[in-house]
C-alpha cells in the first residue's frame, strides 16, 4: 500500500454534474412504465403518472405533503462546497412546489465490495431469554403518571424491548448515559434487505435520545422538558432479520447548551455489528412557571 493517498476529484465519479445527470423525462417514464406502481388514491395529486421526482398528497382540504427526490451528482470537486450546493438543491424543489420544508433525508449508497474489515466487540450481557420485556415493566409503572399520559405511555408498540439493565423511565434519578437493550419487531418480517434496513430505522429511534437524559434524571414525562430528535444519522454494515433479536447500545458522550449527542451500535445475537446511529437532540428544561412548561 502506497504511503500517501490521492483524494480522488469527485467530479470524476460521475459521468455528468448536477441535474443535468438525471435520467432523461422519456427513458423515466419507460422505467416507471414497468413497475408495479400502487396508484389511485383520490388524494394523490402528483405522482408517477407524470415521470416527476415528487409526490403530493392530500392531507386535508388545506394541507397536502410534498415528497420530492433528487439524485445530484457532483458539480464540484470540494466536499464542503458540494454538500452546501447538494443541501441547497435538496430544498429547492419543495419552496418551487410552494411547500414549507418540514423535513430532508439525504442518502448514499455504495456497491457490495471486498476490503479490510473491523469491528468493535459486542458487549457481554445478558441475552433476551428471560429478560422482562418493556411491557410489563410499563404496567407496572402507569399508576404513578399523570391521567393525562397514561394512554400514550401503555400505547401499543409494533417492537418489543427488553432491556438488559430494567430502568425507570420515569424516576428523576441521575444515571451513567449508558443503554443496552434487546429488540425486535414483533411480527414475523419476510421481506428484502431494504425494507429490513428501513425498519431498522424506524427502530433505531426508541431511547437513543433518553441516553443523554439520564445523568440529569430528565424524562419525556416530566412537564418541564421539551425533547425532539434534530438530526438523526445511520450507518448499515450488514444483513439481519429484524424479527430476531437485536442488541442496541447507546452512550451519549456530550450533552450542553440543551443539546444531547447520542452514539449506538446495533448487533446480531452472533455479535455482528451490523448498524451505527448517531444523533442530536433537543433536551431543555423550562421553569416551572414558562408557559411552554
Amino acid at each position: 500500500m502506497p504511503d500517501t493517498l490521492t483524494e480522488p476529484l469527485l467530479t470524476s465519479l460521475a459521468h455528468g454534474g448536477g441535474c443535468g445527470c438525471k435520467l432523461a423525462p422519456n427513458v423515466l417514464a419507460d422505467i416507471l412504465r414497468e413497475m408495479p406502481l400502487a396508484i389511485g388514491s383520490s388524494d394523490l395529486i402528483v405522482d408517477a403518472a407524470t415521470s416527476d421526482d415528487a409526490a403530493v398528497y392530500r392531507v386535508n382540504e388545506t394541507t397536502a405533503l410534498v415528497a420530492t427526490t433528487d439524485f445530484f451528482t457532483p458539480i464540484v470537486d470540494d466536499p464542503h462546497t458540494f454538500g452546501r450546493i447538494a443541501a441547497t438543491n435538496a430544498l429547492s424543489d419543495v419552496f418551487a412546489m410552494g411547500a414549507r420544508p418540514i423535513f430532508s433525508l439525504a442518502a448514499s449508497y455504495q456497491v457490495e465490495e471486498e476490503g479490510v474489515a473491523h469491528q468493535v466487540p459486542m458487549p457481554e450481557v445478558a441475552g433476551p431469554e428471560g429478560l422482562e420485556n418493556d411491557e410489563a415493566a410499563r404496567q407496572k409503572l402507569v399508576a404513578r403518571l399523570p391521567e393525562q399520559y397514561r394512554e400514550a405511555f401503555l400505547q401499543d408498540r409494533p417492537v418489543e424491548f427488553r432491556p438488559v439493565t430494567p430502568r425507570d423511565p420515569i424516576s428523576s434519578q441521575p444515571e451513567p448515559p449508558l443503554r443496552e437493550v434487546w429488540f425486535k419487531v414483533v411480527d414475523s418480517v419476510d421481506a428484502d434487505p431494504m425494507t429490513q434496513r428501513a425498519l431498522l430505522a424506524y427502530c433505531s429511534d426508541f431511547g437513543l435520545m433518553g441516553t443523554a437524559m439520564l445523568p440529569h434524571g430528565m424524562n419525556f414525562w416530566q412537564p418541564h422538558v421539551q425533547c425532539a430528535s434534530i438530526d438523526h444519522a445511520m450507518w448499515f454494515h450488514g444483513d439481519f432479520r429484524i424479527d430476531e433479536w437485536l442488541l442496541y447500545r447507546s452512550e451519549s458522550p456530550f450533552a450542553g447548551g440543551s443539546r444531547g449527542m447520542n452514539f449506538g451500535s446495533i448487533y446480531r445475537q452472533d455479535g455482528t455489528l451490523v448498524a451505527s446511529v448517531a444523533q442530536e437532540g433537543l433536551m431543555r428544561l423550562h421553569r416551572s412557571d414558562s408557559p411552554a412548561a
